[in-house]
Formats: C-alpha cells, sequence, structure tokens
C-alpha cells in the first residue's frame, strides 16, 4: 500500500540517491564537528552560573513574550551588560541567531531600499529578506569592489533608498573572514548600514573575544549580531547597534513580538559567559594555540592550507564521496560531519573541521594522520 504522502516520500528518496539525505545523529567521538569553540556548553563556568543562578530565584521559562509579562531582569541585565562589552548602544536579547537574522532583514529595511548582499550569506538572512519589502541583489563572495559595483548599478538605475550591506565575519562553511575594513569605506562612502554577523567571530576573534567588527560597532550605521549558542556556550542571540534600530525591532519585528522569550535562566548563562571572556583572556588564548597548532597540521599532514579561523573547510567537491569520508573517519572516533548542499554550492561537498577547546593538540595531530591516509585511500 502506498503511503499516504507519495510526494514526500519521493522527493526522500531523491535525496537518498543523491546523497543528500539528512538524518539525526548522536554525539559520538572526538569534537570536530560543535561550535562550542571556547568549551564552554558543559564547562563548570556555565554549571556554576546555572546553580547560581536557579539559588536565587531566575525563573526557567519566560511565560510568555517580552511585550507581555515574558519580560524578566536578567534579559535587561544581558542586554545593558551586553551593549557594554560589544561597545554598542543598545542590544536586544532573542531566542536564537536564525530568529535574530530573519527578523533583522525581515523588518528593519524598508520598501525601497537595497539589501545588497555577499554570495555565501547565511540561509537565516535569505529568509529575512524573502520575508522584507526591500529590493535584494548580491556581490561576489568577499569582494568588496563588486559590492560597490553592484551598488553603483543599483543607483544608476534610479535607486534611492536605504542600502543595507549583509557580511558574516567569518563565514560558517568556509571560515574566512569578510574584508571588513573596504566593506565599512564602502559604507561610509555611499551612505549605507553595514550589518554584520558575528557568530562565528564572538568570543574567537577580536579584543576579549569581541568579535571582528568590534572597532567599529559604536558607529551609527554598524549592525552587528552576536549568537550565544557557538563560542559562548549557551544559546539565544544578542543584536546591537542604535538605539533606534533596536526599539523598531521591538515595535515591529514579529519573530521578537509574537515569540515566547527566551529563558532568563538561559539570559543568565549568557551573563556568566561574557564575564568568562573578561575575566578570563587565557580561555581564548589556549583555544587559538589548538586553531594554530590544526592549522599547521592539516598543512604538514595533507597539504591543506589557506585557513584563516578555527573553522576548516576540507572542500571534496562530490556528495557520496564526502558522506563517505565522514563516516570513515566517524568509525575511527571522531565526530567529522559532511556538508553538502544546499548548505554549500553544488559541487562544494565538504568535511567541516571545527576546532574547539574540547579536542587538545594531540588527538587533533592524529586525527589529520587518519584523514590524510583516508584521503588517499577514497576513490
Amino acid at each position: 500500500m502506498a503511503g499516504a504522502f507519495p510526494r514526500h516520500e519521493k522527493s526522500l528518496e531523491a535525496l537518498r540517491s543523491r546523497g543528500r539525505f539528512r538524518q539525526l545523529m548522536p554525539r559520538d567521538g572526538h569534537d570536530f564537528a560543535s561550535n562550542d569553540y571556547l568549551g564552554l556548553a558543559g564547562s563548570d563556568v556555565l554549571r556554576t552560573a546555572a546553580s547560581d543562578a536557579l539559588a536565587r530565584g531566575v525563573p526557567v521559562g519566560a511565560g510568555g513574550s517580552r511585550l507581555l509579562r515574558g519580560n524578566d531582569a536578567e534579559h535587561q541585565r544581558l542586554e545593558a551588560e551586553a551593549a557594554a562589552f560589544f561597545g554598542t548602544e543598545a542590544a536586544l536579547f532573542m531566542g536564537g541567531g536564525f530568529t535574530a537574522n530573519q527578523a533583522i532583514f525581515a523588518t528593519l529595511p524598508q520598501q525601497g531600499d537595497l539589501v545588497l548582499y555577499d554570495a555565501l550569506i547565511h540561509a537565516s538572512t535569505h529568509d529575512g529578506m524573502r520575508l522584507g519589502r526591500a529590493e535584494t541583489r548580491s556581490f561576489d563572495h568577499g569582494d568588496a569592489a563588486d559590492a560597490g559595483r553592484v551598488l553603483r548599478d543599483w543607483r544608476a538605475g534610479g535607486g534611492t533608498g536605504q542600502v543595507w550591506i549583509a557580511v558574516e565575519a567569518v563565514y560558517s562553511m568556509d571560515g574566512d573572514q569578510a574584508p571588513l575594513e573596504p566593506l565599512m569605506a564602502l559604507a561610509d562612502a555611499e551612505g549605507a548600514v553595514l550589518v554584520v554577523d558575528e557568530a562565528h567571530s564572538t568570543g574567537v576573534f577580536g579584543d576579549l573575544g569581541r568579535g571582528l567588527a568590534h572597532g567599529i560597532a559604536n558607529r551609527p550605521n554598524v549592525l552587528s549580531l552576536h549568537t550565544c549558542g557557538k563560542a559562548l556556550g549557551a544559546s539565544g542571540a544578542l543584536i546591537c547597534g542604535q538605539k533606534v534600530l533596536i526599539e523598531t525591532l521591538i515595535n515591529k519585528a514579529r519573530g521578537f513580538i509574537f515569540a515566547t522569550a527566551p529563558s532568563p535562566l538561559n539570559a543568565a548563562l549568557v551573563r556568566a559567559a561574557l564575564q568568562e571572556l573578561q575575566q578570563n583572556p587565557a580561555r581564548r588564548d589556549q583555544a587559538w594555540q589548538g586553531i594554530t597548532h590544526a592549522q599547521a597540521e592539516a598543512r604538514r599532514l595533507c597539504g591543506l592550507e589557506g585557513f584563516q579561523s578555527q573553522i576548516l573547510p576540507v572542500v571534496i567537491g562530490d556528495d557520496k564521496r564526502t558522506m563517505g569520508l565522514a563516516a570513515a573517519m566517524q568509525a575511527q572516533g571522531y565526530d567529522i560531519r559532511g556538508i553538502r548542499p544546499p548548505t554549500v554550492p553544488r559541487g562544494t561537498a565538504r568535511l567541516r573541521l571545527s576546532i574547539t577547546l574540547n579536542t587538545g593538540a594531540e588527538v587533533i595531530t592524529a586525527m589529520f594522520e587518519d584523514l590524510a591516509r583516508e584521503l588517499e585511500a577514497s576513490p
């Protein structure tokens, strides 16, 4: 008997045949897959913070949206401390980076505006742009000159609205950095707003882990997003920028207005993570020792180089070969995941190696030794 949803079954079978079927996997083996860059997610720092917060009566649940009864003192303390730490006029805490990015681009750019985005921008930005009313155009990945060309073409065609330039400080699948200096110069010259997603740079890059855009974050034409579920070890996201933009989101962003507020307990954990960045810079230094070691071993053992961050993509190309290599490495005790389209462009399926404080130097070296053998043996 045919299933109740034959079109869905056919679609899933097509994914299986192309090596793109996804399924949930348990955590197992040495961590080369998470975004827990500073090892905070399972740390005593956050365990103690959780215990202390519960002891002083911080609620686990919010009980409603922030605009109803869900606005807790922990949310407001976090926002004040985050604005001070990241050097911005105001901050807004939301439930996750995807929701926050979606809210930014669905709400702030207005009809007649232009969102000018890097070709490899995150899916959450794309979803926000689809919900918004502004025109959208892409520029070549990491190419500020092309961004300027696209912007000027739009102006020449009659575009007169506000321009919003959307980039990731560190790109989640390539690990490379946005050219923030020339993009900031472009924004200044053209009266544009630079929106920087610091998801993979928060905690790792910048003074005390404030991110790659910290030096420009206080400027009126910069908006930054710091997610809390990666290096900060908790969950949620902080949108940081001018007060007028934060108040616009509070009043108009559907993803904020109609969503139950993030857990006040989680806000307390993010506060503790930000305090850890300030009080224990040795944690970040230790993380960079591991990152530098991994980059050197990737070059020495596998001939892989050109990495700019804690994210080391090993581009394979073919989807099925990529997943076969991932399975082989998993069988040897390494939690390494294969990344396929549509997460990355067609023909660029890859192993995404993430270097965190959860994995020591000896394991990193052993992993690259095993990876070298698997790459040589893989057809």
